[in-house]
């Protein structure tokens, strides 16, 4: 996406990141919702006229991309180009994803990287070398706490998130020193309370905190396809290590000093809530150590639910984006996930659901609202928006509803991460203005063809037309191929220039669309949906 003319240049950017995605398979629903999340949430900025740095990709290192590789036939490598090209890059692609970097971790600029960052550690007496023995999830890629596991019916001990067996692994390692920054944390947690969001994994955090740390293996000896410790090249680089290092050498880490100082750290991390301890107490611990400063915030999604199961692919619930982009839209899909569920919490998808808000909310009250005051400019005044005349109470309250949208929006979508709350602010506003021309029955007040009531229709007909002109722009960031269509009926870039330039904050500066802009009725913007082929 190109800058604004707006951006300071030299000020901070506000950067946010996705996590970087494992590659065994190809995305499914839960990636895109985080994905989609940082696409807007970064729109949104970028609408507000601040610098923005966007940040995906993937995670390519680790045991199970190596078994997964070696099952399908093929080298580590080469599977992980197969997926990054194929599938992952064209899926963002496909949602309209703006991102303004894509990090893989087989890439030179990341691998030389952590070298450099963990053989400071070392240097710096952050890094001991001992043994391990414990449990493991080779799908967490994660050493397990006995208290973590659960038991199937045979008592066999078991992943909490992948439902499947535990390996118990012994093995050499190195250690960061983790344990020692427990009470850094706390502190840093007690001055941050915004640091952790939701609430819950906040206090998940602290309390896994509060009864003390171990030390964090941050090595593997017992396979290769990982960067080599720099000391000692029997040993490859834990892959969570070298996955949260991404967020760092991304933007320029011992490579580019101004992109670095004018980027990191991130402002948000976006994540899933099963990668939290890593994102809110390894990441942090490791920054503290190198003295660099910790992000402003980490927060943690939900977990998208199908029939009461994590969405994943061993599950058999992994459903492609793509099978609901063909149904109902890239747009619709973009905004059903943050509308539906709450930020942070967990949410159930379904189709019926979906089905129901898209005919409702986005084709009958917003897609209809647009048809319907672009077909009444083009019947009464030829398709020339009309210059409004004297504004009354109803007007007054469209205003007042206006500002209202515009200020409650920009807050829990800008600030808050209340996606959800942000879009039932807007359309709240978009069924203020259905109701608004209901009431005021501008097909009987076409009627009169005296001055006044040719003076009244256009108030109201212009009334309507910059409500819509407001409801793009802040659309924008959500739906930005529907968002670009209303634009363009309403003439607005001619007269006000590209959507993507608009401010936020100008959505609410009323009587910004022109008289005289032309008007005209273009394709719907949501589509009657048609029915499920049947088998």
């Amino acid at each position: 996406m190109a800058a604004t003319g707006s951006e300071k240049q030299g000020a901070k950017a506000f950067y946010v990141s996705t996590p970087i995605y494992y590659v065994n398979d190809a995305p499914h629903l839960g990636h895109a919702y985080t994905t989609v999340a940082g696409d807007v949430l970064t729109r949104w900025h970028r609408q507000r006229g601040e610098k923005v740095w966007y940040l995906t990709g993937t995670d390519e290192h680790g045991q199970k991309i190596m078994r997964t590789a070696d099952a399908n036939g093929v080298t580590p490598q080469e599977w992980c180009d197969k997926l990054v090209e194929e599938a992952w890059k064209p899926l963002w692609e496909h949602l309209n994803i703006a991102n303004d970097d894509f990090i893989r971790t087989t890439e030179k600029r990341h691998t030389d990287r952590v070298q450099e960052f963990v053989q400071d550690l070392y240097d710096k007496g952050e890094i001991y070398k001992g043994g391990y023995e414990g449990p493991y999830c080779v799908g967490c890629e994660e050493y397990k706490l006995p208290g973590d596991l659960i038991e199937d019916e045979q008592g066999v001990k078991l992943c909490p998130v992948h439902k499947k067996p535990v390996e118990i692994l012994k093995e050499e390692n190195y250690f960061f020193k983790l344990s020692e920054y427990g009470p850094k944390l706390l502190d840093f947690y007690e001055k941050n309370p915004g640091f952790i969001q939701p609430e819950s994994a906040r206090n998940e955090v602290v309390n896994f905190v509060r009864q003390g740390l171990e030390d964090l293996s941050i090595s593997r000896s017992t396979f290769d396809w990982g960067i080599p410790i720099p000391w000692d090249e029997k040993h490859v680089i834990y892959v969570w290590v070298d996955a949260l290092l991404n967020y760092a050498t991304a933007v320029g880490y011992n490579e580019n000093p101004a992109k670095f100082d004018e980027t990191f750290p991130a402002n948000v991390h976006l994540i899933g809530k099963d990668i939290l301890r890593f994102h809110a107490v390894i990441w942090p611990a490791m920054l503290m150590a190198q003295g660099l400063p910790v992000p402003g915030k980490v927060a943690a999604n939900g977990w998208l639910m199908v029939g009461g199961e994590k969405m994943s692919k061993s599950n058999l619930t992994g459903i492609k984006p793509q099978d609901l982009t063909s149904h109902f839209g890239v747009d619709a899909y973009r905004w059903y996930f943050l509308r539906a569920i709450a930020f942070g919490q967990d949410g159930s998808f379904s189709w019926e659901d979906f089905t129901a808000r898209y005919t409702s909310e986005l084709a009958n009250d917003y897609g209809n609202l647009a048809s319907r005051v672009a077909a009444m400019v083009g019947k009464y005044f030829g398709g020339a928006l009309p210059a409004s005349g004297a504004d009354g109470p109803a007007e007054a309250a469209v205003h007042e509803g206006l500002a209202k949208a515009v200020a409650e929006a920009d807050r829990k979508i800008g600030e808050e991460l209340d996606f959800q709350g942000g879009i039932l602010a807007i359309f709240d506003f978009v069924k203020q203005v259905n109701g608004y021309i209901t009431e005021q029955e501008p097909w009987k007040v076409a009627k009169d063809d005296s001055d006044e009531g040719r003076a009244r229709l256009a108030t109201i007909l212009y009334t309507a037309a910059e409500s819509l002109r407001a409801v793009a722009v802040l659309l924008n960031p959500i739906m930005p191929e529907t968002s670009q269509k209303l634009w363009e009926s309403l003439g607005a870039e001619p007269v006000l220039g590209p959507l993507a330039d608009q401010r936020v904050d100008d959505a609410a500066t009323w009587g910004r669309l022109p008289a005289g802009a032309t008007v005209t009725k273009g394709a719907v913007l949501f589509p009657r949906l048609e029915e499920p082929k049947k088998d």
